[in-house]
């Protein structure tokens, strides 16, 4: 058994040892001069909007139409003002030596009001996407029950939001939201996909969607749907190419799909089974399956071994 004495050493050596690592390996160390946007103001936000757009499914306050105008206007003016304060460290990362940037400033700025001008068609769009849930799913119940628990929904709104700040070039924090949707849904949308109106993901768990995937309108997905890209060995040589797939209008990818390949494209209105691998594309209107595995049952009385029936 150690004694105190060794116990303090090992852990002066071990600090020393980490200590080190700080100052050798600039990129363990973004504290200091380096600061990243805050994670939990970043929820913060998200919440923000989605009570914005969703007044009354979220938040302990009461919502009264007669106060909608102060209300909407005391949310919108706190979002742009945090967001501000979020794009600033994101877009100053890096470049934190060089002092306050009245340029950085007045950028941050400009893209959270720009952003803010986008809520209604955000909204617009949203709407859509509730529509496709309850259209398309018989347990459904209400509209009202996609917005306040579905989770398919739920990481819908999140991309929503993300992709429009990642259109404007915001770094880190798009990808940041979208994490956060996919730690509480298990469904994984990059901010930089494409992705049209009446959307729905069903069940959800375990759904990917790569940065250049490009999906049509009235598009229905079930979990575990990839739409991924088919080799990324070539890793940043890769960035900026179209490496997932295209899903045309009026598809439906049904679970454990993997469609992969930026060349890839699926046409409208096709159906695609379960469990499918696709690396090649599908013409329009053309249900694609797997070929069902031939299956054996055996009653109470079979023989294991013979597979007769005893007399």
């Amino acid at each position: 058994m150690m004694t105190d004495e060794e116990k303090n050493r090992k852990l002066s050596d071990l600090v020393d040892i980490i200590n080190k690592n700080y100052e050798d390996v600039d990129l363990l160390n973004a504290l200091g001069k380096r600061r990243l946007p805050d994670r939990d103001r970043i929820i913060v936000i998200i919440k923000a909007i989605r009570r914005l757009m969703f007044p009354g499914y979220f938040g302990q306050v009461a919502f009264e139409k007669t106060t909608s105008h102060y209300f909407a206007g005391e949310m919108i003016s706190s979002v742009i003002e945090e967001l501000k304060k979020q794009i600033v460290i994101a877009l100053r990362y890096g470049k934190e030596d060089q002092g306050f940037s009245e340029e950085i400033n007045a950028k941050a700025e400009e893209i959270s009001y720009k952003f803010a001008e986008r809520f209604p068609e955000i909204l617009r769009i949203l709407l859509t996407d509730v529509d496709a849930a309850y259209d398309g799913d018989p347990a459904s119940g209400s509209k009202e029950a996609v917005i306040f628990s579905y989770p398919g929904f739920n990481a819908i709104f999140v991309y929503r939001i993300a992709h429009e700040l990642y259109l404007l070039g915001v770094p880190f924090i798009p990808r940041m939201m979208t994490e956060y949707a996919h730690s509480h849904t298990g469904i994984d949308i990059n901010p930089g996909a494409k992705i049209g109106e009446y959307f729905f993901i069903d069940h959800g768990t375990g759904v990917v969607v790569g940065e250049t995937t490009e999906i049509g309108n009235n598009v229905k997905i079930y979990q575990g749907v990839t739409l991924g890209a088919l080799s990324t060995r070539k890793g940043q040589l890769l960035s900026g190419v179209k490496r997932h797939p295209t899903i045309g209008d009026n598809v439906t990818i049904y679970s454990n799909a993997s469609i992969l390949g930026g060349d890839t494209v699926i046409g409208e209105h096709s159906t695609i089974g379960g469990s499918s691998f696709i690396t090649e594309s599908v013409p329009p209107y053309t249900k694609v399956s797997i070929k069902n595995p031939e299956l054996t049952f055996k009653g109470r009385d079979e023989d294991e071994n013979t597979g007769k029936l005893y007399e």
